[in-house]
């Protein structure tokens, strides 16, 4: 008799092989009560094929156009069996699989109200410095939070589980019934801030959110990478202000809205400028005009 599926791990791939790989060869892939699923987000080259002969026991998925984090992950959703959902980067690598998905697992599993998780993330270069142990609250205004115990070493001062107000995209975990009642994350934002929203979805809902540390993921994002590419700053420019005025206060938003056009933008483009980054300060403008339009 086959024994049912338990978790399902959803990834997306972008042109990511090698790194999707690398977090492959750690899963048991041959562990009957759990199922990988891996969606390749219409990669250049046909890696779906690749990841398919090298890994027959995950499910993999090929999107012929790139659906973006929440698209991506959206397609994983509709195959995935599992009671439990967990949501992993494609860069990210676990040392304990089966003590990592125990201890999600148990988490949710110890309180209904419950609705997500998130591991300890910690980078994985280095001497693998903290970069997750729960949020602080975004201003209302400025849109600004830090994550807690960014940057620091882990000598277990965040070992003690809590609530944070926001789930980190780069591994998360919740039930499927849960997932019934908030929906899919939004897709309106191609990448970036999508698990912000998807958080916000879920509070509104009257869900908790959970770091726990007796569960840990290491990602391979650099603290450098990526922070002065056009794609980015457009994203972060645009998605800013979708996220305000999806789920601002309805006074405060127009007080966001104008200190993050007024203020962070028009500093932005002088800022790209003064840089010789045209092509940054072009993105910051092409985000606030496309959000306005």
């Amino acid at each position: 008799m086959q024994q049912e599926c338990n978790i399902s791990i959803i990834t997306v791939n972008y042109n990511g092989l090698k790194d999707t790989c690398e977090l492959l060869d750690r899963l048991p892939l041959e562990d009957p009560t759990l199922e990988v699923i891996v969606v390749d987000n219409a990669s250049k080259n046909d890696e779906a094929t690749i990841l398919c002969e090298r890994y027959p026991l995950a499910k993999i998925i090929r999107s012929n156009y790139n659906l973006g984090f929440a698209g991506g992950n959206n397609l994983g959703i509709i195959e995935a069996r599992g009671r439990y959902l967990f949501f992993l980067n494609n860069d990210t690598l676990i040392d304990d699989v089966e003590g990592c998905l125990n201890a999600l697992v148990a988490c949710l599993e110890s309180n209904p109200h419950i609705g997500i998780v998130c591991p300890k993330i910690r980078f994985a270069w280095g001497e693998r410095p903290i970069q997750f142990a729960g949020y602080t609250p975004l201003s209302p205004i400025t849109m600004r939070n830090k994550s807690i115990g960014f940057g620091e070493q882990d000598h277990g001062q965040y070992d003690t589980p809590h609530i944070t107000p926001y789930a980190h995209g780069a591994a998360m975990m919740l039930r499927r019934e849960t997932l019934d009642i908030i929906g899919p994350m939004p897709i309106c934002y191609f990448l970036y801030y999508e698990e912000l929203d998807w958080s916000m979805m879920l509070t509104r809902a009257g869900y908790e959110i959970w770091y726990e540390p007796a569960a840990t993921v290491f990602h391979k994002e650099s603290q450098t990478t990526g922070q002065d590419s056009p794609l980015r700053t457009y994203y972060i420019t645009r998605n800013r202000l979708i996220f305000v005025n999806r789920n601002g206060h309805p006074v405060k938003k127009y007080l966001s809205f104008l200190y993050l056009i007024c203020g962070v933008g028009i500093r932005d483009i002088i800022k790209h400028l003064c840089h010789h980054r045209c092509d940054l300060a072009s993105a910051t403008c092409r985000g606030i005009c496309d959000f306005i339009k």
